[in-house]
């Protein structure tokens, strides 16, 4: 009996330390991997919004005056797409797209024009302005989006006491995105690339020979990386008195029909023409073409491949043939040469 007890102990002292193996039909256990999915990226400049903020509301659009007497404007360095066009007497004026950003204040606002819009037409959402001629009016009212004049902004616009009208009013941007403007989000205008300009040529300083004091130049600034703004041989500052140095700037050459700098013309924004695409650093010359008011216009390089920006704030420029473009390449060493 002894002996049989000894037996037993050894044998399960053994057995208590054997390999355990799954039963037959089990599966070990699963791996499992996790995967963070992108952010959101805002349509219309390409860069990331983590909050999603740009997903749920319209683009809003606001017309800006461009005259000495309303400089310093307010607000234009947080658009993520400024148009330049050209009014009656050869002067510029801006219309600005905000969508990423919300500005306190924008302006001054100004009076629409029959080149507003084709620009608004792709993107739709919300038209702020002062007010327009009766055929840029009817010409707004087929656009698909919420105009609103000031007399129909209530709160969300205001006259400035300590500058003098016209140059007075301004637009707040939170109460005008009250509107219930379509689509959300609006399409992209663009294509992005962060490999965008590989393909281009060199380039310090390019200019848009608008007439006389606006005359529009770009100068390279490596350290922004950005396209630094000069109007008339002046920095183009925002009221903190830094220069404004978008990202890119495509640079559209357009026919003004009716004249350029004449009451009533208005930018052929329907067909295609020549485009300068400035874009670290370099320039990409190529085609624009658009043949529907629905759809923005495609840049294409001369190989046909898509012209892409880089990810940020970009300003378009609608030149006229009559208006040089001009180039000037960068200095490539300390002689000059």
């Amino acid at each position: 009996m002894a002996v049989l007890a000894v037996v037993a102990v050894v044998l399960g002292s053994c057995g208590g330390g054997a390999e355990t193996r799954p039963a037959t039909g089990s599966r070990p256990p699963r791996r499992t991997t996790t995967t963070t999915a992108a952010p959101p990226v805002a349509p219309l400049t390409g860069l990331a919004d983590p909050q999603g903020r740009a997903a749920r509301r319209p683009v809003l659009s606001v017309k800006v005056e461009n005259t000495p007497e309303a400089r310093p404007q307010r607000g234009l360095a947080d658009a993520d797409v400024i148009w330049t066009e050209v009014v009656e007497g050869g002067i510029t004026r801006f219309l600005a797209m905000y969508h990423s950003t919300v500005p306190d204040v924008v302006g001054p606002v100004r009076s629409v024009r029959l080149t507003d819009p084709p620009i608004v037409w792709p993107v739709g959402g919300i038209l702020a302005f002062s007010g327009g001629a009766r055929y840029a009016l009817d010409a707004l009212r087929r656009a698909p989006v919420v105009a609103v004049d000031e007399a129909a902004a209530g709160r969300a616009m205001y006259r400035d006491r300590t500058r003098r009208p016209p140059h007075n009013l301004f637009a707040r941007p939170a109460l005008l995105w009250e509107r219930p403007g379509r689509p959300v989000p609006p399409p992209a205008l663009f294509g992005y690339d962060d490999a965008a300009g590989a393909g281009g040529e060199p380039a310090a300083e390019v200019t848009v020979g608008y007439p006389g004091a606006y005359r529009v130049s770009y100068r390279w600034d490596p350290a922004a990386r950005g396209w630094a703004r000069f109007e008339g041989g002046r920095p183009f500052v925002d009221p903190s008195g830094a220069t404004l140095a978008p990202t890119n700037v495509v640079v559209l050459v357009v026919t003004y029909r009716g004249g350029v700098g004449r009451l009533g013309a208005e930018a052929q924004l329907m067909g295609e023409g020549d485009a300068w695409v400035l874009v670290d650093g370099r320039v990409v010359r190529g085609r624009w073409s658009r043949p529907r008011v629905e759809a923005p216009a495609r840049l294409v390089a001369g190989d046909g491949a898509e012209i892409r920006l880089r990810p940020g704030r970009t300003w378009v420029e609608l030149a006229d043939p009559s208006h040089t473009l001009g180039l000037v390449p960068p200095v490539s060493g300390p002689d000059g040469r």
